[in-house]
Order: C-alpha cells, then sequence, then structure tokens
C-alpha cells in the first residue's frame, strides 16, 4: 500500500507468535486475581466433580482431595474441540483448535477441516502467515449460521487476497499419516496432503467429568447443559453460564449469562434479563459482525424492511487503509424506519458493529445515523453513507406505492 514490501522471517515460529498472547493472558489473570482477591472471593485449584447436590471434590494432583458445600453453584467450564471421526488427532501432524497452538513451527501446507466460524478464523491467520491453506467444508457455504452474502464476502477475500482453496461439498474421512505429512481422503474421494490437519468441525462443553448426570441435569448429545431462561439446570440451585452451556459461546456472552445467573440467585430486586441484542463478531481477514436480524429472517417472518449499503472502497478511511471488500449493510423497517440489523464487514469491524448496537438497544431510527456528525475520515462515516442509500429505497418505494394506489384508484 505504500510502496514497502514486508515479509516474515522464514524460521518464525509458533512460539514467537504466542509470546504476545502470553503476556496479554499473564496481564488477564493478574487483574482476574486481583479482583477476586478484592472482593473476597476464595480460590481453590483443580478438578472438581458432584458428589451430592450441594457437595463437589476438588481433586489436585499431589494433593490431598478436598470436598465443598454451598447451596449455590455456577457451572463455568467451558467447551473443548470435538474430536472427529474416521481419524484420530495426534497433536503433531492432526491438530485440533487447541493443540494447534502449541506447533513449534508454521506448516507449509495446512488443511482446515471445517468452514465454520473457528475453522475460517485459523484458516485467515495462517494464510496471512504465508502458509498455503485448503478449507474443507461440508457445506456449500462457508458460515452457513450467517446469511449467504456475509460467507460470500469472506470466500471472495479468503481465496483472492489470501489464497485460500475452498473444497465445499466435502468432508475428511481419513487420514494418513507418513513421513511426517497428512495424507486425506475426502467423502467425494478427492485426495490432498499437508504439513499439517486442524479439525475445526465443532466443539463439547466439560459436562461429563462433573457429576451432574446423576444428579438429574441435562444435556444434549455435545454435552452442553440445558438451562432455563435464568441459567439454571434442571437442579434449581445449580446455574450454568458460558460455553458450557452452548451458542452463542462468546466471552461477552458468557460474561452476561453469569451476571443473570447471580443476580437471579441471589439478588432478587436486581436485573434478571440479559440483554436483547448482542453482537456477534468473528476475526476472520476480513473481520465480520452482525447484531440484531439479517434481511434473509426478517423477510422470512413477512416483517417489511429495507436496506441500506455502502462500501469502504468510496469511504476516505477504507481507501487509506486499502479494504476493497469491507462493507456496511443496515436493515430498517419499512414503516416506522426503525434500524433492525446491522453487518459490517471489513476492517475494524468487530468495533465498529458496537455503533449499531447501540442505536438499536434504544430503538433508534434512520434520522439517528442521517444526521449524525461522524468523523470525517473515519470508517463509521460509512454507516451514515448506508442510511442515506437506505433513505433513497425507502422514499422510492413510498412513491411506487404511492403511484400504484392511485392507478388503482383511478
Amino acid at each position: 500500500l505504500y510502496g514497502l514490501d514486508l515479509r516474515i522471517k522464514h524460521d518464525i515460529t509458533l512460539a514467537d507468535l504466542m509470546n504476545r498472547e502470553r503476556a496479554v493472558v499473564a496481564a488477564a489473570w493478574a487483574r482476574i486475581a486481583g479482583n477476586l482477591e478484592h472482593h473476597g472471593v476464595t480460590s481453590i485449584q483443580g478438578a472438581a466433580r458432584f458428589v451430592d447436590a450441594h457437595t463437589v471434590e476438588v481433586t489436585r494432583y499431589g494433593t490431598a482431595a478436598r470436598r465443598v458445600s454451598a447451596p449455590t453453584f455456577l457451572v463455568a467450564t467451558g467447551a473443548s474441540p470435538l474430536s472427529p471421526s474416521g481419524y484420530d488427532v495426534d497433536g503433531d501432524v492432526v491438530v485440533d483448535c487447541d493443540s494447534l497452538l502449541t506447533q513449534q513451527r508454521l506448516p507449509g501446507s495446512m488443511i482446515v477441516a471445517g468452514g465454520g466460524a473457528i475453522g475460517c478464523e485459523y484458516a485467515c491467520i495462517f494464510a496471512a502467515l504465508g502458509v498455503r491453506v485448503t478449507i474443507v467444508n461440508e457445506r456449500a457455504r462457508l458460515l452457513s449460521h450467517l446469511e449467504p452474502e456475509i460467507g460470500d464476502a469472506l470466500r471472495q477475500a479468503m481465496t483472492g487476497r489470501l489464497g485460500i482453496s475452498i473444497h465445499a461439498n466435502a468432508e475428511v474421512t481419513s487420514v494418513d499419516v507418513r513421513d511426517g505429512r497428512a495424507h486425506v481422503t475426502l467423502s467425494d474421494d478427492y485426495a490432498l496432503d499437508a504439513d499439517l490437519v486442524l479439525a475445526a468441525n465443532a466443539r463439547v462443553g466439560n459436562s461429563a467429568m462433573l457429576g451432574l448426570d446423576a444428579l438429574g441435569a441435562r444435556t444434549d448429545e455435545r454435552g452442553f447443559l440445558h438451562v432455563d431462561a435464568s441459567y439454571r439446570t434442571a437442579l434449581a440451585h445449580i446455574y450454568a453460564a458460558g460455553d458450557v452451556t452452548g451458542y452463542p459461546a462468546l466471552a461477552s456472552a458468557a460474561r452476561e449469562q453469569a451476571r443473570i445467573a447471580m443476580c437471579h440467585a441471589f439478588d432478587p430486586h436486581h436485573d434478571r434479563e440479559i440483554a436483547t441484542v448482542q453482537p456477534y463478531a468473528l476475526w476472520t481477514i476480513p473481520e465480520i459482525a452482525v447484531v440484531g436480524d439479517s434481511e434473509e429472517v426478517l423477510r422470512a417472518r413477512g416483517i417489511p424492511c429495507e436496506t441500506g449499503r455502502a462500501s469502504f472502497r468510496l469511504n476516505p478511511r477504507g481507501l487509506i487503509a486499502g479494504d476493497a471488500e469491507g462493507y456496511v449493510k443496515l436493515v430498517f423497517h419499512a414503516d416506522d424506519q426503525r434500524l433492525l440489523g446491522v453487518t459490517v464487514v471489513g476492517e475494524g469491524a468487530c468495533e465498529l458493529v458496537h455503533v449499531g448496537m447501540a442505536v438499536l438497544a434504544f430503538g433508534g431510527t434512520i434520522d439517528y445515523f442521517l444526521r449524525a456528525p461522524f468523523n470525517i475520515p473515519s470508517f463509521a462515516e460509512t454507516y451514515r453513507h448506508a442510511a442515506q442509500d437506505a433513505q433513497y429505497r425507502l422514499t422510492k418505494h413510498r412513491q411506487e406505492r404511492s403511484v400504484g394506489l392511485q392507478l388503482t384508484a383511478g
């Protein structure tokens, strides 16, 4: 972009890349530990298992087992990668999302089994580091849980900018490791080989080791705990929050779930409802973030709506950053012009989406974006342009309906 040719050193290792990660995690641990100490919270490290409805036994290597009793429990044990069927994860040539980060070197080539959120994020990261990446996706589209145009935009950026190959409508059925390389067979009999295979298909809730099933708690087939609106399990005094409860499996959602659960348990006068407007973000390249309802969902419900779009390529900040793929899409109710949904694709999308989230949360309309003096140059200004596009469409459709009514009356 600026006439510079940047290269990552050839002998870079994942350990080099993880130095910053370790520093950030250590700082977060220190902050959390300080917060717990400040509030008089006792921390006991170990593996806990319920021995009865009000007692857990905590075990740790080298120490005697310890039993702790309480009237209320919150389970926040997270989730782990699901073991793939048809082949084994050896942690060396065939890895999951946990063992991937323990690798000592960057592979020359990599096959990612799974075109969901985790698979796409890691595929982008490693492709940006110069690894030849192939995604094997069992569906026709990437990110099939989001509206089609998002997956299409990501696919175009992946193949065009990052050089990622995508093999759709197939899944990995077997992996044969020979001489330190993986020889992969797909369900359509296609064969691939690579230095590394990442199994990134799904995750399972960390509930099996807790002993909750014997007490009557319910889980689904992947070990995610069933909870009610207050995040209680089938046992009214045992709550669960975070990834162990399944979708959306985001840190932001986990924090809110735990807050609501403990407010329900200890403070009947406190807020007991989780925010209805929550963002969903993917740290792919480009970033993707959504909040509210998509155009696809709204039209399926029969809700009259209109959209407005603005591309980063027409935005001064987008031109500075060289982001040609990015865009903002806004969905408004066709009658009262309330904002109903936001999609942001491109640089800074995971930050930029919060502008739309705030307007959604307060029931804002198109007028906010049309009147707001967004900084220039800024990516946020794209909201204004998207709103102007929606306003044009709304006005045009009102005029068309008015003409239709006049013709009918005539």
